[in-house]
């Protein structure tokens, strides 16, 4: 595990009764998609329906500078990147530190200069910071992986992806890979057939192993999650040469799935017991894979399915709710649901957005930030797409909305360029019957 995840049960007391229905579970979000990168919260009591307008605004903040970086948070702390923040001088780029209560701005680490390749829309950062007790790990698009104090944003210690390891891109749109932390390794990917993925003391930055799939593109745009296969550990992975498998003891490469080339690799494969399922984008599709025990300590897999054209998905990504997967039709803002087992599609329905989904779920519902600013709350039903509140969130329009959203402790929060929201999504009335 990344860390070990703080619970919190409150529940409310009416005539000396305890009302179940109001008891509420979460846990910390210490990097993308969550502590175990599913993007789905563990939170209930939520509301089912938002009012005329969306959810009430608990608070903004500006000042979180340029990025698509969607949010950490830990003990009462949000982490981001963000480039031209107000108060830095000009374009670089900062990890930043925010106090969950208001937004207000509580250090800012300068990490390089800002990523500028490409057109205006491409810039700036993408990688979700990861906090594992008392550090901070942010990488940035030229590869800069650099590991922070929590409490001051003081540097600890620094490496590159391309200069260390000799790793490379698939594509042209930077490093976006949030890092995992998994006891006392830190794991990424620097891609490539040198170093496709690596494991380094996440106290020194020291290199534990090295894992090489020869002929690897380079990196994607995932980020690592984990299973556990007849015992042994496996870190599942996508690159631009399609998904693979390393034993995390060592680093040994345990399975190969290769996809053909294509413009860019991006969403984080979803993990079910041994199942992986895992998407790419520009038409290329999705695929069921079965990790199998072998001899030696190893993993072999077994095609459930291929890949399928209909489950494409660019960059918003896919959750798994029970059964089904639900995610966008690659990036054009048309969600659709999906046997997981099968990867037959149910139905594809275009909502009130439009461009990219960035897509996170709880309590029944599904959470669809749409690149133009249109936040959804719709039902995770198989039987069809149902919509059941939607706002536009302020300070969206200039740049896409390409951040993912969180959802924690009763709290919706949205990353629009250079603003935090913070939304209440708790359902009072509901906790107060």
């Amino acid at each position: 595990m990344m860390l070990k995840p703080s619970y919190l049960i409150s529940s409310m007391l009416l005539t000396g009764v305890t009302l179940l229905n109001a008891v509420t579970t979460f846990a910390d979000w210490p990097s993308f998609r969550g502590s175990d990168r599913t993007a789905v919260s563990r939170e209930t009591g939520l509301l089912k329906e938002w009012p005329a307008g969306g959810p009430p605004l608990a608070w903004k903040a500006e000042g979180s500078g340029r990025g698509y970086t969607s949010l950490a948070i830990v003990k009462g702390r949000i982490f981001l990147l963000g480039d031209s923040i107000t108060e830095g001088e000009g374009t670089d780029e900062y990890l930043l530190c925010l106090d969950l209560r208001d937004g207000k701005r509580l250090w800012a680490a300068k990490t390089g200069p800002a990523w500028k390749e490409g057109q205006s829309n491409w810039q700036s950062s993408r990688s979700t910071p990861t906090v594992d007790e008392d550090q901070v790990y942010a990488l940035t698009a030229i590869g800069d992986l650099i590991c922070c104090h929590v409490e001051s944003g003081k540097e600890v210690w620094r490496k590159n992806l391309k200069t260390d390891f000799g790793g490379n891109k698939a594509d042209m749109w930077g490093y976006s890979e949030s890092v995992l932390v998994d006891g006392k390794q830190l794991v990424c990917t620097p891609g490539g057939g040198k170093a496709t993925m690596v494991a380094l003391d996440k106290t020194t930055g020291a290199t534990l192993w090295s894992s090489v799939r020869e002929g690897d593109r380079g990196a994607g745009h995932a980020s690592i999650v984990t299973a556990e296969i007849g015992g042994v550990r496996v870190y599942v992975q996508t690159t631009g040469s399609g998904v693979l498998g390393v034993r995390a003891s060592d680093g040994k490469l345990l399975w190969s799935y290769p996809i053909d080339k294509t413009t860019a690799v991006a969403p984080t494969p979803i993990i079910r017991d041994d199942l992986v399922f895992f998407a790419a984008g520009y038409k290329r599709g999705g695929a069921l894979l079965k990790q199998i025990p072998a001899e030696n300590q190893g993993v072999t897999i077994q095609e459930v399915y291929g890949l399928k054209p209909e489950l494409s998905n660019k960059h918003g990504g896919i959750v798994r709710v029970g059964e089904h997967v639900f995610g966008d039709s690659d990036d054009g803002g048309i969600p659709f649901c999906a046997e997981m087992a099968t990867g037959n599609v149910l139905w594809r329905k275009r909502g009130s957005g439009n461009g990219s989904i960035a897509m996170a779920a709880a309590d029944g519902r599904l959470y669809l930030h749409y690149a133009n600013g249109t936040m959804v709350l719709a039902k995770a039903d198989p039987a069809d797409f149902v919509e059941v509140g939607s706002f536009s969130a302020p300070g969206s329009g200039e740049r896409p909305s390409w951040a993912h959203p969180v959802i924690y402790d009763g709290k919706l929060y949205l990353r629009e360029n250079n603003t935090v929201l913070c939304y209440d999504i708790r359902d009072r009335a509901a906790a107060a019957k």
